[in-house]
């Protein structure tokens, strides 16, 4: 039997083949995501939404932790508790999730900060608690908790005020 490659050959091949899906994966000014300084406190903009409320942004470095989050959907309520981690600072974590919220017409109706934080936002129908904490192996990890409430959001003005029927 004719050896078609040498184990060297296949051994670069296989090595070309990981850097180049390594690079594709890289995100930078060609993948369309902006770059933060370095001396820029700042986080870097935003991966997604969480699940898939659109009026919740949050940074591109949390990574979703499906096994410690769940979600609810029914005809009149959905929400849920999702988790979310990465190596953040605590006090930058929260000053983003202010300003994003802020920016999405959230309103801050509570705070608490010692160690953790611990931040409480509302809409006419809808509610988001969320907690930060930073953990002893260098991650941060944001736990939030959302109820929307569908039946109450049928009986609102686009401005978000009570319709009387």
């Amino acid at each position: 039997m004719k050896k078609c490659c040498s184990s060297s050959t296949i051994l670069a091949v296989m090595l070309v083949t990981a850097l180049l899906f390594i690079g594709g994966c890289a995100t930078g000014p060609m993948g369309g995501q902006t770059e933060v300084e370095p001396g820029d406190n700042a986080l870097p903009p935003v991966s997604g939404f969480a699940d898939d409320i659109q009026d919740i942004v949050l940074p591109t470095d949390l990574e979703w932790n499906r096994e410690k989050s769940t979600s609810i959907k029914t005809e009149s309520f959905r929400g849920g508790v999702w988790l979310y981690t990465g190596k953040v600072e605590v006090i930058s974590l929260k000053d983003f999730m202010s300003t994003s919220m802020r920016d999405n017409k959230w309103k801050l109706v509570g705070e608490v900060t010692s160690k953790d934080v611990m931040l409480a936002f509302v809409k006419p129908n809808k509610t988001c608690m969320m907690v930060i904490v930073d953990d002893k192996f260098g991650k941060t990890s944001l736990t939030l908790y959302v109820t929307i409430d569908k039946t109450a959001a049928a009986s609102l003005n686009p401005f978000g005020e009570a319709v009387s029927q």
